[in-house]
C-alpha cells in the first residue's frame, strides 16, 4: 500500500483551541486596522456617533467574511491561503475626499463601480504577472514594510503638534509590547511561542489599562447586537470622473496583492502558480469590496500586517485565518467587542503592528538575498525603485504641487517604487527572458 500523501501545513487543521488561539492574535493584530478606517471617514465627513458605530460593525463584517472568502476558497475566488482582509488606509481616504467632494452617494458609488473595474481590468492585469519577478516582489515588500512602519510610529507618537506628541508613556508602552513579544518569542517554544505577538499585545493591554490608558466603563454602553445596513448611505450616485482616484488605486491594489501572494507562499513553502493563484486572490478583494461597498465601507484588501504574524509566529494553517474570519463576524454582531477592540490602547497597537511590518522587511530581504544582485539590470532595478519609493516616506508633501491624480501614484512609495522596478526591469532588457523563466518567482 502506498503511504497517504502528507497534508501541507497552509492544509492543515488544528485542534479547536489552537484555531481559537492562533486565531484571535490575528484578529488582535488587525483589529485596529477597520476602527481607524471607520474614523477617518467619520471625523473627515462628521457622520454622527450611531452611523460611525453601524459602520465599524459592517467593516468588521465585510473583513470576516473577505477573510473566510480567501481563507477557504469558493470556485476560483480567493486564494486559499493564510490571509486576512482589512479596510486599507488609501482606499479609505480616497473614499472620504469623494464624499467630501461630492457627497455620500458618490462616493459609495465610487466604491461599487471599483470592484466592477477588479473584474475588467483582471485579464489583462493577469497577462502582466511575468513583470514581477523577485527583483520587484522583493522590493515591493520592502518599500511595504518601511511605509506601515512609519504610518504606525506615528500612531504611537502621535501627530506633531498635538497636545500628547511623543509622549514617553506612549513610547514606553509600544517599547513594553515589543519586548513583552519577543521574550515570549525567545524564552518559549511550541504553541506558546508561536503566540507571542497576542501575549505581547496582551502584556500591552495589560500595563494600558493599570496606567488608566483603557477605561472598561463604556464597553457595555449602547446595544448588545448590531447587524450591518444595506446601503447606509441611500441609493448611490454612479460618476466615473467623481471615482477615477479610486481606479487608478485598483490597479495598485492589484499590484500589490501580486505581491503579497508571493510572499505567502514564500513563507509557507506553498508553490505558487502567479497564473491561478494570484488571480484567484485578486477576485477576492473584488468581492468583498462589492459586499463592503453594499454596507458602506471602502475598498476592502488583503492586510500585510498578518502576513507578517504568519512569519513571525510560524503557523502558516489556512484554517487559522478562516476561524480568524468567524470571529471577527462575530465582533461585528455583538457590539462590546468591537468597543473593546477599540478601546485597546494606541501605543499598544502600534507596537504590536512595528514588530510584525518590520518581519514584512525581512520577507523582502529574503527574497532579494535570493537575486543575483550581480546583474547590472538588478542593481539597477533595486536602486532606482528604493529611492522612488523612499522619496514620498522620508520626503512628505514632496509631490503637493502635482496634479491630484499624479500624487495618488507617486505620494504612495510603494506603489511608485513597484511601478519603477517594473519599468527599470522592462528597460535593462526582462523582456528577453523566455516566458516560464518569467512567470517564475518563488
Amino acid at each position: 500500500m502506498n503511504p497517504e500523501p502528507a497534508i501541507h501545513s497552509v492544509d492543515a487543521r488544528l485542534p479547536a483551541w489552537q484555531l481559537a488561539l492562533f486565531g484571535l492574535q490575528h484578529v488582535l493584530s488587525m483589529a485596529a486596522s477597520p476602527v481607524t478606517a471607520v474614523f477617518l471617514v467619520s471625523r473627515m465627513l462628521s457622520l454622527p456617533s450611531e452611523m460611525t458605530v453601524h459602520l465599524i460593525g459592517a467593516t468588521f463584517f465585510v473583513c470576516g467574511a473577505g477573510t473566510l472568502l480567501q481563507s477557504l476558497g469558493a470556485g476560483s475566488i480567493g486564494a486559499r491561503l493564510p490571509f486576512v482582509m482589512v479596510p486599507g488606509g488609501a482606499p479609505a481616504m480616497l473614499f472620504a475626499v469623494i464624499a467630501t467632494q461630492t457627497d455620500l452617494r458618490t462616493a459609495a458609488g465610487a466604491a461599487i463601480l471599483t470592484s466592477l473595474f477588479y473584474w475588467i481590468v483582471l485579464p489583462v492585469f493577469a497577462r502582466c504577472l511575468r513583470f514581477f519577478p523577485r527583483v520587484v516582489v522583493g522590493t515591493m515588500l520592502v518599500l511595504v514594510s518601511v511605509s506601515l512602519i512609519k504610518i504606525y510610529a506615528g500612531i504611537v507618537v502621535g501627530q506633531p503638534g498635538t497636545p500628547g506628541f511623543a509622549r514617553p508613556q506612549s513610547l514606553g508602552l509600544a517599547l513594553l509590547t515589543i519586548v513583552a513579544t519577543l521574550a515570549v518569542a525567545r524564552l518559549f517554544k511550541g504553541t506558546v511561542g508561536r503566540l507571542a505577538v497576542l501575549l505581547g499585545l496582551a502584556a500591552g493591554t495589560f500595563a494600558g489599562w493599570a496606567i488608566g490608558l483603557m477605561p472598561a466603563n463604556g464597553l457595555w454602553s449602547g446595544p448588545l447586537f448590531t447587524l450591518p445596513t444595506l446601503l447606509p448611505f441611500g441609493m448611490p450616485r454612479f460618476d466615473v470622473l467623481a471615482a477615477l482616484p479610486m481606479l487608478i488605486f485598483s490597479v495598485i491594489s492589484m499590484a500589490e496583492a501580486t505581491g503579497q501572494t508571493v510572499a505567502v507562499g514564500e513563507i509557507t513553502g506553498r508553490k505558487i502558480d502567479m497564473r491561478r493563484d494570484v488571480p484567484r486572490t485578486i477576485r477576492g478583494d473584488a468581492l468583498a469590496s462589492s459586499i463592503g461597498a453594499l454596507l458602506g465601507t471602502s475598498l476592502i484588501i488583503t492586510s500585510a500586517e498578518n502576513i507578517g504574524v504568519v512569519q513571525t509566529t510560524g503557523v502558516r494553517s489556512r484554517y487559522v485565518t478562516a476561524t480568524a474570519g468567524a470571529m471577527l463576524m462575530l465582533i461585528a454582531l455583538f457590539a462590546p467587542l468591537a468597543r473593546f477592540a477599540y478601546a485597546i490602547p494606541a501605543p499598544v497597537v502600534g507596537g504590536t503592528a512595528l514588530i510584525v511590518f518590520a518581519m514584512i522587511g525581512v520577507m523582502g530581504i529574503n527574497l532579494l538575498g535570493k537575486v543575483d544582485l550581480h546583474v547590472r539590470g538588478n542593481q539597477y532595478t533595486l536602486a532606482a525603485a528604493l529611492v522612488v519609493g523612499l522619496i514620498p516616506v522620508l520626503v512628505p508633501n514632496v509631490y503637493a504641487a502635482f496634479p491630484g491624480s499624479l500624487q495618488i501614484v507617486l505620494g504612495n512609495g510603494m506603489a511608485a517604487g513597484t511601478l519603477t522596478a517594473i519599468v527599470v526591469n522592462l528597460v535593462f532588457g526582462a523582456w528577453r527572458l523566455a516566458p516560464a523563466e518569467k512567470v517564475q518567482t518563488i
